[in-house]
């Protein structure tokens, strides 16, 4: 692995379900470009020496040519997608909303709905985990659906993807 000042580098957690973390490199001791780097977290600010592992990827700017050509070329790419989790609860019954902000060109969402049942106790943050998680739910089958017609148009034939 390669770097230079300015490069974006992305670390995925080393525990199922923990934060994916990015920054910038800013400064690279070796002259060759090998680690360690010096990188500023764009989370906290923070400045930290990393020796990065096989759960990191260095983002140096590259775009990915057409897939299939002689001259393909397969560099690491590093995204982020925010999402947005809006929850309203109004006389018994929560609606979660889902919105990827940043990602895709299309604007994607999911809905989720809870009711509270009069004889349970009430307890709001259980009925906004159910919407919310709901909504979840629904917003990444929509993005499998959309990926699925992507998966079609390029390879020119009704695809399908494992849900």
């Amino acid at each position: 692995m390669k770097a230079a000042v300015g490069d974006r580098i992305v670390t995925a957690s080393g525990v199922v379900g923990g934060a994916v973390r990015d920054g910038i490199v800013t400064e690279c001791p070796h002259g060759d470009g090998s680690p360690p780097y010096r990188v500023r977290w764009s989370d906290t600010g923070e400045e930290t020496l990393v020796y990065p592992g096989a759960d990191t990827i260095v983002d140096q700017g590259t775009q990915d040519k057409a897939p299939g050509g002689p001259d393909q070329v397969r560099q690491g790419r590093a995204l982020t997608w925010d999402v947005r989790i809006t929850v309203v609860e109004s006389g018994g019954s929560t609606t979660a909303e889902a919105t990827v902000m940043n990602g895709p060109p299309d604007a994607l969402r999911g809905v989720g709905h809870a009711r509270w049942s009069p004889g349970d106790p009430s307890v709001p943050l259980i009925g906004d985990e159910i919407a919310a998680g709901r909504a979840l739910r629904r917003l990444a089958d929509r993005l499998l659906a959309v990926a699925e017609a992507d998966v079609s148009a390029a390879v020119g034939h009704r695809a399908h993807l494992h849900r």
